[in-house]
C-alpha cells in the first residue's frame, strides 16, 4: 500500500483500532463529537475476539495494526478495545514514539468512576483478557477513591453482538444470566468495560429497569480525544463536506459490512486488508 503524503499535523487523521468492528461504537462516538475529524479505523476480524487470547497474541496484532496507521499518518492512535488496552497499551505507546499521542478506552472511564463513584460498589463485565488483567482495579486502586469494584467475564457476549444476535428472548436470556451473578449484587453502577456492549445496553438497563447506571465508555473516550487535541493544538480545521472516513478488517465477510450499520449508525464500506499475508 502506498503511504499518502504527511499532511499538516491537525489535518492528520484519528486512528482507531479493535479485535473486530466493536470498536466502531467508539468511532462514532468520536464522528459525532468531533465532525471535521477523519477517521481510519481497523478492524481485526481474521482474529476476533481478543478476549480470549494471550497477550503475547493482542500485543503482536497490536503492532502490526500500528504500522498500518503510521502509514496513514494518524496523528492520534486510539486503541477502541479494552482487551487490547488492558494488554498492549504500554507496549504500542513505546512503539508508536513520538510519532502518534496513543489513547485507550480504560483511564477515561476509570477518571469518570474515580470522580462520581468514590466509597461506591461499581460492577464491571467484560472479557476474560480484560477481567484477568485486574487493569481497572489497579487504576481504580491508584486512586484511592474507595471504590469496591465487582467484576464478571461474560466471554458469550462479544461473539453473540458479532454475529448481530441482538434484541431476542435468548440474548435477553444470556444477558440476565450474567447479570444475575451474585459478584454483581448491590451495585450502584456497572461499566461495560467491552466496546461490543453499547448496542446491548438498551437491554441491559431494562434488566437492571433504572435500579444501577449503565456506563457506556464511548462518549466519555470521545469527550477525552477532544480534549487532548484541543491542548495539543491538534484539532482539524473545518473544511467542506464530512470527512472521508476509511475502514479496513483483516478478514472480509459481508455479514461483518453488514454489521457495521449497527456499529457506525450508517453505511460503511469496508477494504480488506490482512495483516499477514
Amino acid at each position: 500500500m502506498n503511504s499518502p503524503a504527511a499532511p499538516d499535523p491537525a489535518a492528520r487523521p484519528i486512528g482507531l483500532f479493535d479485535s473486530g468492528i466493536g470498536g466502531l461504537t467508539v468511532a462514532r462516538a468520536v464522528a459525532q463529537r468531533l465532525p471535521h475529524e477523519r477517521l481510519v479505523y481497523f478492524g481485526d476480524t481474521a482474529h476476533l475476539p481478543y478476549g480470549d487470547k494471550s497477550t503475547a497474541a493482542i500485543q503482536a496484532y497490536a503492532v502490526k495494526i500500528c504500522d498500518l496507521l503510521l502509514r496513514q499518518h494518524c496523528k492520534v492512535i486510539l486503541i477502541a478495545c479494552n482487551s487490547a488496552s488492558a494488554a498492549a497499551y504500554e507496549l504500542v505507546r513505546e512503539y508508536v514514539g513520538s510519532k502518534a499521542q496513543v489513547l485507550n478506552v480504560i483511564d477515561p472511564i476509570v477518571a469518570q468512576i474515580g470522580r462520581h463513584y468514590a466509597g461506591r460498589r461499581v460492577g464491571l463485565i467484560g472479557t476474560k483478557q480484560t477481567v484477568n488483567s485486574n487493569v481497572y482495579k489497579k487504576k481504580l486502586d491508584a486512586l484511592d477513591a474507595g471504590v469496591e469494584l465487582s467484576s464478571l467475564a461474560t466471554p458469550l457476549l462479544a461473539p453473540m453482538i458479532e454475529e448481530n444476535f441482538l434484541a431476542n428472548a435468548v440474548s435477553d436470556d444470556i444477558i440476565a444470566a450474567y447479570l444475575a451473578q451474585p459478584v454483581l449484587a448491590d451495585v450502584e453502577a456497572l461499566v461495560l468495560a467491552c466496546t461490543h456492549y453499547p448496542l446491548i445496553k438498551p437491554q441491559i438497563d431494562r434488566y437492571y429497569a433504572g435500579r444501577v447506571a449503565v456506563l457506556d465508555s464511548s462518549d466519555v473516550v470521545a469527550a477525552h480525544a477532544e480534549a487532548y487535541l484541543a491542548g495539543a493544538g491538534l484539532l482539524a480545521p473545518a473544511g467542506p463536506g464530512a470527512p472521508a472516513h476509511h475502514f479496513y478488517v483483516s478478514d472480509f465477510t459481508p455479514a461483518f459490512e453488514e454489521s457495521t450499520r449497527l456499529f457506525f449508525g450508517q453505511e460503511v464500506r469496508l477494504e480488506h486488508y490482512p495483516l499477514w499475508e
